[in-house]
């Protein structure tokens, strides 16, 4: 065996899949070649026969596009990853899609192709495994300690999530973060000089990271750069690998035409003939694939780690316990009846409030109950109520904290979260301002997209908010989330419905859940027991008659508008029922007979939003209506802002009417 033909594995499994796809990337997987091949021969933590294990290496493609390479490596070393799945590459249902999508069973840590997503996810894992390990390890034995590694391109550092969570990263001193910044020079248009010119060392250390820079094709500089990362334990590391994209390629490496096309048949044989690579297409030797082969090693690793548990568990029982516990990701004991007695005691004490007090008081309940929930803010802490009565800051000083303060930082926020959730043993919330979403879309979407099951909290959810004006009040918002696949939303009208709110998104699986806050106070609404069991299915019948004129539904704080306005109406002689819509998404997921008994299509509806109304017609008829905003806020008090906007029993009344008539 060539002493080369390992490296060059990894890259002709990539050129020769992107050839028979006719699409992909084979750049980047041909210029990191030998910085994979360092890393997961030499340092990489894992086990291809159980890649759930806990303590092991996590690895974030950030430069997604580069998907092939990953693909190799997890074929080569030994996952459920055939040569088949290989030539399968970018085809429908494939295990190869064109950028990784998350699938833990063949070793895919999480979804990527989005730029800089990845090496904020990868700052999550690294904060979870820091938390986890100053709550469980102890002197003599430590059952969490592990590395995030990542690999990123120029592109992920262009990306302005990359300045926002690798600044956080600095601050936190996570030492067990270790990034290889692929610097080819190369984008899709071209040379980046044109473009970015960043001194990204000097980028870097002012972050507070351990920089380092190597030959990316010299494989003993690299090892010793990883030596050396691993070393530093008080802050990140940033290994620079200077690389040509497309190496081997005798006309195209180093040029824009390598990054994002095949190389063309042509080609492909001049850069075998270049890297004296004498195999057919997908074709490897038993040396090839003994070299790589991570099972033994990975199963000898995993039996240690198996060991040391059952050493943690004879000396720590109670902190074994409760680690199984947040590993497998149960509730704790008594949760579903501790949470019925704290409900009944809401439904018993409601108060008036808005629902982002009501949050707090949730918190306080659940925060104390469940130590995985580790909840932060983008710096609107105090106007989202997100620290409850027992949480302390996450620091360097404290390390086990469960509040984050992610500083002005949406975007880095949820992505953040996102990596907490796929590291496991944490439960993340995070919280901002629902018209802030804007910034943080792409990393919801993401979350939907892998089924994670995050917590997003989103205050000051309407016009109502008042002075601050149409910059900060949520007109599209709700439609833009509702709209998400895999996304659950509640806009909760009280304490009562904000409690239940709370526990579906905390038991939630695989679904990430938006909740969605008022900062104007809401009234306490009185409910049967039965209206109290059907809260969790997103939609129930908060008021109802035989043979009701019209129905009026409604969310959050409209909810109390829609009461006193089916109460008016009553003074006509015109009978109503009253839905309360805490989530229009859960209900969609109800049976057909359940909808049908909630909403009376055979009359009138008329829902009412404080928001744009596009949500809704999907369970209304055509002569329907909807009382919603259709343009931009203004400046001024809310309860103006409200009237000014037609959110009035009057107005309401007169479009109920206006249906009947019709």
């Amino acid at each position: 065996m060539n002493p080369t033909d390992p490296i060059n594995a990894l890259r002709f499994l990539s050129i020769d899949a992107v050839q028979k796809a006719n699409s992909g990337h084979p750049g980047m997987p041909m210029g990191m070649a030998e910085i994979a091949t360092a890393l997961w021969s030499n340092h990489l933590k894992h086990n291809p026969s159980n890649p759930k294990w806990f303590d092991r290496d996590r690895f974030v493609l950030s430069n997604g596009h580069g998907s092939m390479l990953l693909y190799s490596l997890l074929h080569l070393t030994g996952y459920k990853m055939s040569i088949d799945d290989i030539k399968d590459f970018r085809q429908l249902h494939s295990k190869t899609p064109g950028h990784p999508e998350y699938d833990i069973d063949i070793g895919i840590e999480t979804t990527t192709g989005p730029l800089g997503q990845g090496i904020a996810n990868a700052v999550g894992m690294a904060i979870s495994e820091k938390i986890l390990a100053a709550e469980f390890n102890q002197d003599d034995i430590k059952p969490i300690d592990h590395y995030t590694y990542v690999f990123l391109g120029d592109g992920c550092l262009m990306e302005g999530v990359s300045h926002e969570v690798c600044s956080f990263a600095g601050t936190h001193n996570l030492g067990k973060l270790i990034c290889f910044y692929d610097q080819n020079g190369i984008s899709i248009d071209g040379e980046i000089e044109n473009w970015f010119t960043d001194d990204s060392v000097k980028r870097f250390e002012s972050y507070g990271w351990q920089t380092i820079c190597v030959d990316g094709h010299n494989i003993e500089e690299i090892n010793n750069a990883i030596s050396n990362a691993k070393e530093t334990t008080d802050k990140p590391s940033m290994i620079f690998c200077k690389t040509t994209i497309g190496f081997g390629s005798p006309n195209k490496s180093g040029t824009a035409d390598v990054h994002g096309s095949p190389l063309g048949e042509d080609e492909i044989v001049k850069t075998r003939e270049s890297l004296d690579w004498k195999y057919a297409k997908f074709e490897l030797t038993d040396e090839i694939y003994n070299f790589w082969d991570a099972k033994e090693t990975g199963a000898s690793l995993n039996s240690d780690w198996d060991n040391l548990i059952k050493s943690y568990q004879k000396k720590y029982p109670e902190k074994s316990k409760e680690l199984l516990r947040r590993i497998k990701g149960s509730t704790p004991k008594n949760f579903e009846s501790d949470f019925d007695q704290f409900l009944k005691d809401c439904d018993m004490n409601n108060l008036s409030m808005a629902t982002r007090k009501a949050s707090k008081v949730c918190l306080d309940f659940f925060v104390k109950k469940m130590p995985e929930l580790i909840g932060g803010s983008a710096d609107l802490t105090p106007s989202n109520n997100t620290f409850s009565d027992s949480s302390s800051t996450f620091s360097n000083e404290n390390p086990s904290g469960n509040h984050i303060n992610y500083g002005v930082r949406e975007f880095g926020m949820s992505a953040i979260m996102n990596g907490m959730v796929l590291h496991g043993g944490i439960k993340p919330y995070g919280a901002t301002f629902l018209v802030f979403t804007d910034y943080a879309r792409n990393a919801v979407r993401l979350s939907a997209l892998m089924g994670l099951p995050n917590i997003y909290v989103y205050t000051h959810d309407s016009v109502a908010l008042g002075e601050d004006g149409p910059t900060h009040q949520p007109i599209e918002h709700l439609v833009t989330l509702r709209s998400t696949p895999n996304l659950i939303n509640w806009r909760p009208a009280d304490l009562v419905e904000t409690a239940v709110a709370w526990k579906e998104a905390i038991i939630s699986t695989s679904t990430p859940s938006c909740l969605v806050f008022s900062r104007q106070g809401t009234s306490a609404i009185q409910r049967t027991s039965e209206q109290l069991e059907a809260i969790h299915k997103g939609g129930y019948l908060l008021k109802s008659c035989d043979n009701p004129d019209i129905t009026i539904i409604a969310s959050g704080s409209e909810v109390q508008l829609a009461l006193d306005s089916s109460k008016e109406l009553e003074n006509d002689s015109i009978k109503s029922n009253v839905v309360s819509m805490p989530s229009l998404d859960k209900f969609f997921e109800m049976p057909e007979e359940y909808k049908n008994t909630i909403l009376n299509t055979d009359k009138p509806m008329l829902v009412v939003e404080c928001g744009h109304p596009n949500s809704w017609y999907r369970i209304l008829n055509r002569n329907d209506k909807v009382l919603g905003i259709e343009s931009f806020g203004e400046s001024a008090p809310g309860n103006q802002l409200l009237e000014h906007f037609g959110f009035t029993v009057s107005n309401v009344v007169k479009m109920a009417k206006s249906l009947i008539n019709d």
